[in-house]
């Protein structure tokens, strides 16, 4: 029973190990990032790759149409059912978007979450042009013209198009986004009109994002960095420390790149059928780039191509993001336990359809758990409780054999065959339930749904922690109850040390989301009542 017990509080003490060693990497001290940069700086700060055998050459200091005087740069404000964004005429970047539907906070509920900013201090934007080695181009830093300031998607309206438009030297490009009625993908296509010779070039898309934890608590581990995805590589992610050390240089066909957070996405998708370069950049301490570029493609003299990707942007929603694109909504992060998170989240969802409340599907999800590993929570139950029974022979054959290990063992092994005890037979169905029990901890903390969602009384966001610390104090007494129905451990420190545990558990659940909290509070005190139950079969028996 000890060897049982022992085990659980081992294996638990390294999945918080592991927990605490994964924020120390992404969220511990880093080096001062360089003081902020004028507007000029940034401009310069995403510069396409030159250095690959498929690339065309491009240098900032023959930018075409870099510098054109006769049109003012704007920013043209966009407002959709779901978006509130602005794209800037230079270069036609997204610089600024905010979600419509997902407050900043529970205590900012009429101000949109900012997924997409210029700010220092959350610099995060989504660049996309062209180049050509022989022709003329616009690349990020060229400046558009642009027809009004203002587009809203109107009542009625199930599409809206924004076009930019872009003329040098006969070459006519125009820019164009379509958005779309609640939908979270922005349509981006370049046509490009080739004047009196032929163009040669092609496209590129990039994400450009400064190093920012966004407030993420220091006792829960989230990724946020960059990820790619193809059929061939599957999902990898990127980290910010991975483009800071090597530029990544990888040629894919279809596939994805993306930068994510707790949450929310942004991420670029080419055609999928086509081959790209995909490249990371690490311009200067607070900038890193992510970004694909297209095969090179030629236009005779007056004909016209077009250049088509999208840009997703909001919440990691799998549903939307599994049609997207494929792996899409590998974004939501469950990790190696995925195969078990995802059918776990479907069943959380059923019991959101029912009850129209997180909290209870919270509930009743663990309920459900519950059930289909009773037997096995049994078996272990039962182990603890016969454990429990023999307590005081144990405690005998202790004061007996004081010192002599050996003998010791051999008498313990002689009644645990006479009572048909396995000491053991709690460890497998314990082992068994552990990925699943990860498994689900990863769905609370990684599904959107969860965010600012309510629960009842005093429990208004299920993402943050219990504002009056109710539920990790339930928690604490319950683990405190179940201890109390375990045998106790014959070594006196070993039993110090049990008694301290519910007091140390407390203090970490102080700070975990209260969904988690919950989750754990009702899963304890099913263990406790199945559990007593068990236990007072066996000693009446």
């Amino acid at each position: 029973m000890e060897n049982q017990r022992t085990l659980l509080y081992i294996t638990f003490f390294f999945i918080l190990f592991l927990i605490w060693q994964a924020w120390q990497q992404d969220y511990g001290p880093k080096p001062e990032a360089a003081v902020a940069q004028t507007e000029s700086q940034v401009s310069m700060d995403a510069v396409v790759p030159t250095d690959t055998p498929t690339a065309i050459s491009i240098t900032d200091a023959a930018v075409p149409g870099a510098d054109m005087s006769a049109v003012d740069r704007k920013v043209v404000h966009v407002v959709t059912d779901l978006m509130d964004l602005e794209i800037d005429s230079k270069g036609g970047d997204i610089r600024r978007l905010d979600l419509l539907q997902y407050p900043k906070s529970a205590e900012e509920k009429d101000v949109p979450f900012d997924l997409m900013s210029s700010n220092e201090s959350y610099f995060n934007i989504a660049q996309s042009g062209l180049i050509s080695s022989s022709s003329e181009a616009p690349n990020h830093h060229a400046i558009y013209s642009v027809s009004q300031d203002e587009y809203r998607l109107e009542d009625g309206r199930d599409e809206l198009k924004v076009t930019l438009v872009w003329q040098q030297a006969g070459v006519l490009v125009n820019k164009i986004f379509t958005f779309k009625r609640d939908s979270y993908a922005i349509d981006v296509e370049h046509v490009v009109k080739a004047g009196t010779e032929t163009w040669t070039g092609s496209e590129y898309r990039q994400l450009v994002r400064g190093q920012s934890d966004r407030g993420q608590s220091a006792f829960i581990y989230t990724y946020t960095g960059g990820v790619v995805y193809n059929d061939e590589i599957k999902y990898d992610k990127v980290e910010f420390s991975d483009i800071a050390d090597k530029d990544l240089k990888l040629d894919m066909k279809g596939g994805w790149v993306a930068m994510i957070e707790h949450y929310f996405l942004t991420a670029w998708i080419p055609d999928q059928q086509q081959n790209n370069f995909t490249y990371s950049k690490h311009p200067n301490p607070n900038r890193y780039i992510l970004g694909m570029r297209s095969p090179a493609t030629t236009i005779a003299a007056g004909e016209e191509a077009r250049f088509k990707s999208q840009l997703v942007a909001g919440p990691k929603l799998q549903d939307r993001l599994e049609v997207i694109a494929p792996g899409l909504e590998l974004t939501v992060d469950y990790g190696v336990l995925t195969i078990l998170s995802k059918p776990l989240f479907w069943l959380l969802k059923v019991f959101h359809g029912i009850f129209d409340n997180w909290g209870w599907a919270i509930i009743f999800l663990t309920i459900t758990v519950k059930l289909v590993f009773y037997k096995l929570s049994e078996t272990s139950y039962r182990s603890m409780a016969k454990m429990r029974k023999v307590a005081p022979k144990l405690q005998s054959l202790k004061e007996r054999y004081g010192e002599d290990r050996q003998g010791m063992s051999q008498a313990m092994m002689r009644m645990y065959k006479e009572e048909k005890i396995n000491p053991l037979g709690g460890c497998l169905p314990i082992l068994v339930q552990i990925p699943v029990f990860i498994a689900l901890y990863w769905v609370l903390l990684e599904s959107v749904e969860m965010r600012n969602a309510p629960f009842a009384l005093w429990i208004t966001n299920l993402s943050e922690q219990d504002p009056y610390y109710i539920l990790p104090l339930l928690m604490g007494a319950s683990m405190y109850i179940q201890q109390k129905l375990n045998p106790a451990p014959m070594d006196p420190m070993q039993q110090k040390i049990f008694q301290f545990m519910p007091v140390m558990f407390t203090v970490f659940f102080l700070w975990f989301p209260s969904g988690l909290v919950l989750y754990w509070v009702v899963n304890n005190t099913l263990s406790i009542a199945q559990q007593w139950v068990i236990t007072k079969r066996i000693e009446a028996s």
